[in-house]
């Protein structure tokens, strides 16, 4: 009896493994170093033919940011996709860091966030095209719900979905086509 089922459960042991996710270090596998200049920035991005620029925006003490890190940023499989197709940068809201922004100008990067940005509350997910401008409709505000919503969003912003409608409809319309299928 063992013999017959040892080739059906040595085939869920090599499925379950396909589809493992590996738990990383966000610091160390999602975010890409910065020396602060969001104008080397772009030539980064476009020379290394990423699709956008992805900036969180938060703080030490900030909950929802922590969770994002925990439950999200620290997957392999969301690692492997956002840094295939965007550079991702790490911003202190409440840091006083200089840095330069997408103009050029010399800034702090707490008045990066509440200026240039209208950062209030966090984590912001803000996605920049590759001329400097943020992308209107591709900013999450919060914490996803799941993994596969921060991948979506992802997915959003690469098929340039957000030039037709917002985040919100995009999502349901891709539920219902798998609730279709």
């Amino acid at each position: 009896m063992i013999a017959k089922l040892l080739p059906a459960l040595l085939g869920l042991c090599i499925l379950s493994a396909a589809n493992a996710v590996e738990i990383r270090d966000p610091g160390s596998h999602f975010f890409d170093e910065t020396f602060g200049d969001m104008t080397e920035e772009i030539e980064n991005a476009r020379d290394d033919e990423k699709k956008a620029i992805l900036i969180m925006f938060e703080m030490d003490e900030c909950p929802y940011c922590h969770r994002m890190k925990n439950t999200v940023l620290n997957r392999s499989d969301v690692q492997d996709f956002f840094k295939e197709h965007f550079l991702i940068l790490s911003m202190d809201v409440e840091g006083d860091l200089e840095m330069t922004d997408f103009s050029g100008e010399t800034t702090v990067q707490k008045d990066f966030a509440l200026k240039q940005f209208r950062v209030r509350a966090t984590p912001v997910f803000q996605f920049i095209d590759l001329e400097g401008n943020p992308i209107k409709r591709a900013r999450f505000t919060g914490a996803t719900g799941s993994p596969e919503e921060f991948l979506l969003l992802g997915q959003y912003v690469i098929d340039k979905e957000y030039e037709k409608m917002s985040f919100t409809k995009y999502k349901r319309d891709k539920m219902s086509e798998e609730n279709n299928s």
